[in-house]
């Protein structure tokens, strides 16, 4: 059963996700908060596996919840589920270790394969906020043209970054790969550190871009 924490601040809104999410199977509202403060409170007591969490909200923010939630508790992992498609919410969301970026008004099967295969470490990003995150790692990591991933990538971390890209998780990567999962774990993060990105979104952007996976496998 996946574990779920809605946090916004809006009662309409987390009663309309609250029944949609408790009419799927495997999936489980523990909680609701109104703000990122109590939404603290509320993982810290509820232990979810996501936290579906909207941005602009009083006190602390959406932002600011994400990033003490991703720090504080490594094992929650957080989708964010907003009206706010702006640029600068989009990058801090990431920078700040959301696993993922939808706006509301997402249809809901695809909101429900979202919370999902966030619990399982995939990531889910709002295809036109997508394209602007793609957009930005192009034009703020330019590379000489002689210069690509291949040449900075191992064939095994191309490989890990191939299935990462695809948005499957470590266990998953671990067991395509016949490998063991701190094996993994320690190839993500050589990756990250080739490619001086700051999180799997922007290196999977980076694998798009340079020819491993195409856009229909992200």
């Amino acid at each position: 059963m996946i574990r779920v924490l809605i946090c916004d601040d809006q009662w309409i809104v987390c009663e309309g996700l609250e029944a949609i999410i408790e009419s799927e199977p495997g999936l489980e509202v523990v909680g609701i908060a109104h703000d990122g403060a109590e939404a603290l409170d509320r993982v810290a007591a509820l232990k979810p596996d996501v936290v579906l969490m909207d941005l602009r909200m009083p006190g602390m923010n959406g932002i600011q919840a994400t990033r003490a939630i991703t720090e504080g508790y490594p094992g929650v992992r957080v989708l964010v589920l907003t009206t706010y498609g702006a640029d600068e919410w989009v990058f801090d969301a990431i920078r700040s270790g959301a696993d993922g970026y939808l706006l509301k008004g997402t249809p809901r099967n695809v909101l429900l394969d979202a919370i999902k295969g966030t619990a399982a470490g995939q990531t889910h990003v709002d295809p036109a906020s997508a394209g602007r995150l793609f957009e930005q790692v192009t034009q703020a990591r330019p590379s000489p043209p002689e210069t690509t991933v291949l040449d900075v990538l191992s064939n095994r971390e191309q490989d890990v970054l191939r299935l990462l890209a695809r948005g499957l998780s470590n266990a998953e990567i671990a067991s395509r790969l016949s490998l063991s999962q701190g094996t993994v774990r320690n190839y993500v993060s050589a990756i990250l550190a080739k490619l001086d990105v700051s999180d799997r979104t922007q290196a999977a952007l980076l694998a798009l871009r340079y020819g491993l996976v195409d856009m229909g496998e992200i």
